[in-house]
């Protein structure tokens, strides 16, 4: 597959050893991941809401938790895409396939020297437009920080506007750009502790992020070719719901740049080519800092 390398981000202090990732993902309920552990320690948040084993196709979405794969939108009609909330039919050993009016998508799944590797393919009509992310709701603790390359443009999305100065959204915009890692002077990359605030936002171009947690790191890294690839991030932070509001961080490599579709402008999502087919990766990789078991 071919793909480029985004700028690196730093590292954690201290020498890091490889740490083993297992995953564990359920066909029938979209191709949820449900499991993604290492050295002991659970990666995946599990939400509070019932009812996800009894979803039906374009339901509202059911904050589970784990990782929901989200197309050909995010936010938007149908809410978190259409293939979250359909069962997926297995194909051979890790590979799944759920089909679209639209288009097919087909995931292989594998466990690559410790590593977690998501091998997908879209086939669609030539021109067909598409948002696509790994929705990965994590576990972290309130000293948590998500590491991306400074300068990074990043877009606000409009829950942010009560967190600026009055009369710093822009009227009738859907977003508000800034520079990683406080976009409008508004800091995103403390994850924690619970402030009552719920910020998502974008980074634009940037298809490597880190997330630190005390001396464990997990690293998600998005390859594609000739497509535009982001980070999305939901800080949720006891925020939202406005009732039982509760806390829960996504990290999300992404396909695009924007949450909906429908505010997508040109370059703002990916654009199925002549070939018919899109062809991505998703690297999730984890380490912890010598001298921790």
């Amino acid at each position: 597959m071919a793909a480029t390398r985004s700028a690196s981000v730093d590292e954690p202090g201290g020498p890091q050893r490889p740490v083993p990732l297992r995953i564990v993902a359920d066909a029938a309920l979209g191709g949820r991941w449900t499991s993604l552990r290492g050295g002991g320690r659970e990666w995946l948040w599990r939400g509070p809401q019932p009812g996800r084993g009894a979803v039906r196709p374009d339901a509202a979405f059911v904050d589970a938790g784990g990782l929901e794969e989200c197309l050909p939108t995010v936010r938007g009609v149908p809410d978190h895409g259409e293939v979250w909330s359909r069962p997926w039919r297995e194909t051979a050993p890790g590979e799944t396939v759920v089909v679209r009016p639209d288009f097919t998508l087909t995931r292989r799944l594998r466990e690559r020297d410790g590593a977690v590797v998501a091998d997908y393919r879209l086939t669609a009509d030539p021109g067909y437009r598409f948002v696509w992310a790994a929705h990965a709701l994590l576990d972290l603790s309130p000293a948590a920080r998500l590491v991306a390359p400074a300068g990074t443009p990043t877009r606000l999305h409009p829950e942010a506007a009560a967190l600026l100065p009055p009369d710093a959204w822009p009227a009738g915009r859907p977003w508000l750009t800034g520079d990683w890692p406080a976009p409008a002077g508004l800091a995103l990359d403390a994850l924690g502790p619970d402030d009552g605030t719920a910020v998502g936002a974008v980074l634009v171009d940037c298809p490597r992020v880190r997330v630190v947690d005390g001396p464990d790191a997990l690293t998600l890294e998005l390859e594609c070719a000739d497509q535009p690839r982001a980070t999305a991030l939901w800080r949720n932070l006891r925020g939202w719901p406005e009732t039982d509001p509760y806390r829960s961080i996504g990290v999300e490599p992404m396909l695009g740049r924007a949450f909906d579709l429908a505010d997508a402008g040109p370059g703002d999502t990916a654009v199925v080519p002549a070939s018919g087919e899109v062809a991505w990766r998703l690297t999730v990789s984890a380490h912890r800092s010598e001298g921790h078991r």
